[in-house]
C-alpha cells in the first residue's frame, strides 16, 4: 500500500516539463466544493499556494479562493486554539486549588498538546516558503492527476481515494483502502477503470507503514537514489450523485521491489518509463496485454530508505 506521497503539486510544473494544460474549470469546482465540505486543509498548500500568484486570467478566481479557503481556515484554527486555552486555564485553575483532580490533571495535558499542534497549523498556514511536507498527500487528500482528453494532456485535481463510478458513496468507509489498486485485481474489482480511465502522478518520494522488530508500526519513507521523479500509474473515476460531483483516483501497485521488500514492505507503486506516458493514458481495453507490458518495463530505481521524522 502506498500510505503517503510527496507528489508534485505545483501546476507549472506539468505544464513545463509535461506539456499538459490545467483544467482551470475543475480546479475551480474542486476548490469551492472542498472548501463547502470544511476540507481547505486537504489540499496540500504546495497546490493552493502554486496558484496565489495567478499566470493567466483564468488563475484569479483560484487566487481568489485560495485566499478565501486559507483565511477560513485560519478562523477555524484559531476558534479552535481559544477554546483549548479557555480548557488549558480552568484546568491549570482547578490544580491549583485546595482540590485538583485527575480530571484536571489530564485535560491539562491534552489542551496543552492540542494548543501545540494548533499552533504549529496556524505557522505553516502562515509561511510563505515551501517545504517537502506541503506536497505531501495522504488517503482523501487531493492532487493534481495528468490524463488524456480531447487529443493531449491535461492535469485535474482529484482525491486520493478512488470511488468508483456507479458505486455508492458508502464504498468510502466500506473499502476504505481503494487508494491503492493492486495489479492483480485490476480485472476484478478495478475493471470498470482499466482500459478505461487512466492517469499519472508525479511523485518525489513515498512513505510505507511497516511493523519493525519490536512489532509496532513505523512509516518507512522510500526515495528512488537517482532522485529522478517516478511516473505513478494511475486509475481514476468520475463519479456523481446526490447532489455531489467528485474525481477520484488510486493507485496502482505491485509486487515489492527487492529493496522494499528487504526494508519489511509487501507492494510497491508502478513507476512508469517516460517513453509509455502516452500509452498508458490512451489505453486500449481491447489490449490489456499492452498495458501489462508497460508494467513490465517499468523503471526500477534503488529505493533508497529511513525511518520517516
Amino acid at each position: 500500500m502506498c500510505y503517503s506521497a510527496q507528489v508534485w503539486a505545483a501546476y507549472n510544473k506539468f505544464v513545463h516539463v509535461h506539456g499538459a494544460i490545467m483544467d482551470f474549470k475543475e480546479f475551480v469546482r474542486t476548490f469551492i466544493d472542498v472548501k463547502a465540505r470544511g476540507q481547505w486543509s486537504r489540499l496540500p498548500k504546495a497546490m493552493r499556494e502554486s496558484f496565489r500568484k495567478p499566470e493567466s486570467a483564468e488563475g484569479f478566481e483560484l487566487a481568489k479562493l485560495v485566499a478565501e479557503g486559507d483565511r477560513e481556515l485560519e478562523a477555524v484554527l484559531e476558534s479552535d486554539l481559544g477554546t483549548q486555552r479557555d480548557r488549558l486555564a480552568k484546568a491549570e485553575a482547578v490544580l491549583a486549588s485546595a482540590k485538583p483532580t485527575k480530571k484536571a490533571a489530564n485535560d491539562q495535558r491534552i489542551a496543552g498538546n492540542k494548543i501545540k499542534a494548533v499552533e504549529r497549523k496556524l505557522e505553516d498556514l502562515h509561511r510563505r516558503e515551501l517545504e517537502p511536507d506541503d506536497s505531501r498527500i495522504y488517503p482523501g487528500y487531493y492532487a493534481p492527476v495528468m490524463v488524456w482528453e480531447d487529443g493531449r494532456r491535461v492535469v485535474k485535481p482529484m482525491r486520493y481515494q478512488c470511488r468508483p463510478e456507479g458505486k455508492p458513496a458508502l464504498y468510502d468507509t466500506r473499502f476504505p483502502g481503494t487508494y491503492n489498486a493492486r495489479r492483480d485485481n485490476l480485472e476484478g474489482f478495478w475493471k470498470g477503470q482499466f482500459g478505461f480511465a487512466h492517469g499519472l502522478i508525479v511523485v518525489e518520494t513515498f512513505y510505507e507503514n511497516v511493523e519493525g522488530p519490536d512489532g509496532k508500526n513505523r512509516v518507512v519513507q522510500f526515495t528512488p537514489r537517482d532522485r529522478e521523479p517516478m511516473l505513478v500509474a494511475c486509475l481514476w473515476s468520475r463519479w456523481e450523485g446526490q447532489g455531489e460531483k467528485l474525481l477520484s483516483f488510486t493507485a496502482i501497485t505491485d509486487e515489492p521491489e527487492p529493496e522494499v521488500a528487504a526494508a519489511g514492505h509487501d507492494r510497491t507503486i508502478i513507476n512508469i518509463k517516460p517513453e509509455h506516458i502516452d500509452a498508458w493514458l490512451r489505453p486500449d481495453p481491447a489490449n490489456l496485454a499492452a498495458l501489462y507490458a508497460i508494467f513490465d518495463d517499468k523503471r526500477h530505481p534503488f529505493y533508497e530508505h529511513q525511518i520517516a521524522a
